[in-house]
């Protein structure tokens, strides 16, 4: 601890957090070091001091915070960072009656007919079927299969024999049990034609540089992990064109992000980014950003002049505002491409609006 810094405790959901930082600091300024540290939003987070509520814009001296004081964190319900990880026990979209039959339910045997079907099909459709491993079949069909999806189950582990797959162009491993060291990356990797690969609501904290390797890959999605960063090697999927990592705890951005140049939509909502690397200007052919839920205060000043085909930008629950927008370059003619967006969805009958409510806020 410096000479100029004092020593505090703030108090959240029953846990004491430790900070250090100067006096001179706003609480607006203790508010991003917290971000990281509890998962809210600075515009959610409430610091109460003596049964008074701190205002963002005094400092901690001003506002009577010496060393050695605690002080209490609400969180606003609503702008915690994220939603998620989301994980297959609380998916949404199937109802408590499927989820029972699914829980229920016993493991589906896997018989001659059922190979004989994949082989001739190359499709082996394997989710909702309560496994605990990919049974041993699957990799008697092993050149025969373009299409592997094994989502909802409780899956542990993709083996070596994954690269024995030599034509799969579709992996969906959604909702499992599957974790950073229960995944062969090393074998998967070597999955050349690959173009799909779907790994969403598990327990992945990382993603190994040798994902880079997927160099046919066309969508990712990694969402409702616990991931923090994105590997650097990203950039080296030139012809990926989804890219979906929401619902993580994503701080961090590679500029190598910009070497993606096919990318078309990125959903990066829910995460912890406070900024995005200026390499997004790269991006010629996107056409969606989804940013809702981060700390984000404001955009690459090129991003609306660079990205010409750029159309969705969704803002909410960030701290950049309608005024901040309109003074980047290249504004104007991103409002026109939005506006032509929403008015054909209304052509074609789908809810759409003409005032710009992408999340900005208006203030």
């Amino acid at each position: 601890m410096g000479d100029n810094e004092i020593k505090i405790t703030v108090k959240f959901c029953g846990r004491p957090i430790p900070i250090t930082l100067s006096p001179d600091s706003t609480v607006l300024r203790l508010k991003n070091l917290l971000l990281p540290l509890t998962n809210v939003l600075p515009r959610g987070q409430k610091l109460i001091f003596k049964g008074k509520v701190l205002a963002n814009e005094e400092t901690l001296g001003v506002a009577g915070v010496t060393n050695g004081v605690k002080l209490m964190l609400i969180g606003t319900q609503g702008v915690h960072q994220g939603d998620g990880p989301i994980l297959k026990e609380a998916q949404s979209p199937i109802t408590s009656r499927k989820t029972d039959r699914v829980r229920d339910m016993k493991m589906v045997p896997v018989g001659k007919t059922s190979s004989e079907r994949w082989k001739a099909t190359g499709v082996i459709a394997l989710a909702e079927h309560n496994l605990k491993a990919i049974p041993d079949e699957v990799w008697d069909c092993s050149p025969f299969i373009r299409v592997l999806d094994i989502r909802t189950n409780s899956i542990q582990c993709v083996p070596d024999q994954i690269d024995g797959l030599t034509g799969l162009k579709k992996l969906l491993l959604d909702a499992n049990d599957l974790s950073n060291d229960s995944i062969s990356w090393v074998q998967l990797a070597k999955l050349k034609h690959l173009t799909v690969l779907s790994i969403s609501r598990n327990c992945l904290n990382s993603l190994p540089g040798i994902l880079g390797h997927l160099t046919a890959l066309q969508h990712l999605d990694v969402s409702n992990n616990k991931l923090t960063t994105l590997p650097t090697e990203i950039g080296l999927l030139s012809k990926l064109e989804v890219l979906k990592a929401n619902n993580n705890r994503i701080s961090f951005l590679p500029e190598s992000i910009g070497n993606c140049t096919s990318l078309i939509e990125i959903d990066l909502s829910s995460n912890l980014l406070s900024e995005l690397p200026v390499t997004l200007e790269n991006l010629h052919y996107l056409k969606a950003l989804h940013l809702d839920n981060n700390a984000l205060k404001s955009l690459p000043t090129t991003l609306f002049s660079k990205c010409v085909q750029l159309s969705t930008l969704e803002l909410h629950n960030t701290e950049i505002t309608m005024d901040a927008l309109r003074q980047l370059e290249g504004w104007d003619d991103f409002d026109k491409r939005r506006r032509a967006k929403h008015q054909k969805q209304l052509d074609f009958r789908v809810m759409g609006s003409t005032e710009f409510d992408e999340g900005a806020d208006k203030s």
